[in-house]
């Protein structure tokens, strides 16, 4: 039953969609902060910071801004629909329940698929952090022996996946502050660093061709897009992994206290850990010299300026726990989903199993093994891999955060309709009273969905500019017609 056969507004019938509350909610609310603030930190902003600094220069600050304030609203559609109505797979359960069947399979599917490319690429990576201290230790081994630790974690319940998270968290919350709180003293006390130049702020400005130095938009030499606009596809990718606290709604123990504080803290983490930050490491170090063979990692070059010549090791150190990070996060979400998925009959029914300590060991084991085979194929095809899978992984995301959107739009007229959930303080409730009754309300929600999907819309085009990024386009107009094939085929099967 499609959407076009039921009454606007009104949701499929509830069987449709069933998700027993046998997930235990143990996830505590220093779990949920610590998750939602790791989430935005990882490898992308240690490493990947140099190249979004090399296309826009000091205005990537801009940058970070624009698209942090997208995948706030993001989150805070998110957020709406988690506090109302807390499901394990949050995005597939929305969809299916509030917009239909072939929304949830096309969202649960994608954000599962996603996931397995993001830890493939991880685990494929993490045999380099290992190697800096065992460089004997083959890169094969160290992927296996971190992925059998991950797994197994996640196998003995959701409070030991929160208690990782929390310190893999605090490993890299730690990390940023000393570097912020090391880039300050340099300027405050305008101790000497290794450009010559003096360490201040007003260096945004005058370095190098100013804080806009390659414009909103401009080719380079070598025929490369560069400029504000085009730092945006870099730093929107960098926020992947935020909405991550909708997926935990279904295990907190007070999801409509901590869910909403948790996703409105997602402003000053931005602000803090990428705005400030990259800030500081801009006011220290020239913009214009940021990156390179020898220091990749603008992280790196801050530390040396303050005098820490073991900052590599340092960073090595930080970067293999958030690899580590990404992995358990990414096998936490994708069980959940495959939990969801198969709830709603859109996923084989053994992927529903829990075992005794409320965890779907199915989608836990079925989602690490296929993981497996893909590092496999990395080591196998690792140009075949990183060019063409990542590209779907790219493109995935903004798939994810499109649909998002539109179910949110979907579950506002739902509840309009006087068919919020039964649970739900919404219950018994129709037209704008219901409206008005929502505990955690999207900003502006009639105009910002249209505004952040026209955001996203900008963003495919920019991508398109790009030669790496034009791949991952094509890519995903091929991913979505392959989902849109799955669907009716088991749609036809059954």
């Amino acid at each position: 039953m499609s959407t076009a056969d039921a009454p606007s507004g009104k949701p499929r019938e509830t069987d449709d969609v069933p998700v027993p509350a046998t997930l235990r909610k143990s996830l505590k609310n220093r779990h949920i902060q610590l998750i939602a603030l790791g989430g935005a930190i990882g490898t992308g902003l240690f490493y990947g910071s140099s190249e979004s600094i090399a296309l826009a220069g000091p205005s990537i600050l801009l940058a970070y801004l624009i698209g942090g304030l997208a995948i706030f609203m993001i989150v805070r559609a998110l957020s709406e629909m988690s506090v109302e109505d807390p499901k394990a797979g949050a995005f597939s359960y929305y969809a299916t329940r509030y917009w239909s069947k072939r929304a949830g399979f096309i969202s649960g599917w994608n954000y599962w698929f996603n996931y397995i490319l993001v830890s493939m690429v991880e685990l494929a990576v993490v045999g380099s952090f290992v190697n800096y201290w065992f460089p004997a230790i083959p890169t094969w081994v160290s992927a296996a022996v971190f992925l059998v630790l991950i797994t197994a974690a996640n196998l003995l319940g959701v409070s030991k996946f929160g208690e990782f998270e929390f310190w893999f968290a605090i490993i890299k919350i730690v990390a940023v502050i000393a570097m912020i709180i090391g880039g300050l003293a340099v300027i405050v006390f305008a101790l000497p660093t290794a450009s010559g130049i003096k360490a201040s702020f007003a260096n945004w400005f005058t370095v190098g061709g100013g804080f806009f130095p390659h414009g909103l938009m401009g080719q380079a030499k070598d025929g490369s897009w560069t400029g504000l606009l085009m730092a945006l596809v870099v730093v929107m990718f960098s926020f992947g992994g935020t909405e991550l606290i909708g997926i935990t709604a279904g295990e907190t123990e007070d999801p409509r206290t901590t869910i909403p504080r948790a996703t409105n803290d997602i402003i000053w983490r931005i602000l803090v850990f990428y705005i400030g930050a990259l800030g500081v490491i801009m006011a220290v170090v020239p913009w214009n010299t940021i990156g390179g063979d020898d220091t990749p990692s603008p992280f790196v070059q801050i530390f040396d300026s303050v005098g820490i010549h073991a900052a590599a090791g340092i960073l090595n150190f930080v970067c293999l726990t958030a690899v580590m990070s990404v992995y358990n996060s990414g096998l936490y979400a994708n069980s959940r989903m495959l939990y969801s998925l198969a709830k709603q009959g859109n996923a084989p029914a053994y992927l529903g199993r829990l075992n005794a300590h409320g965890v779907p060991v199915a989608g836990v084991l079925t989602s690490a093994v296929i993981t497996a085979i893909a590092v496999v194929v990395v080591f196998v095809w690792p140009e075949f891999a990183f060019n063409y899978l990542m590209s779907i992984a790219t493109i995935a995301g903004i798939i994810n955060w499109t649909m998002i959107m539109f179910t949110e739009m979907k579950f506002r007229k739902v509840v309009a309709a006087g068919n919020a959930p039964e649970d739900s303080a919404l219950a018994g409730l129709s037209g704008q009273k219901a409206l008005d009754a929502i505990h955690f309300k999207l900003p502006f929600a009639r105009v910002t969905p249209w505004v952040v999907l026209a955001f996203l819309a900008l963003v495919v085009v920019l991508m398109c500019f790009s030669a790496s990024y034009r791949v991952a386009v094509i890519a995903g107009v091929i991913w979505l017609a392959i989902l849109f094939v799955a669907y009716q085929l088991t749609q036809a099967r059954k």
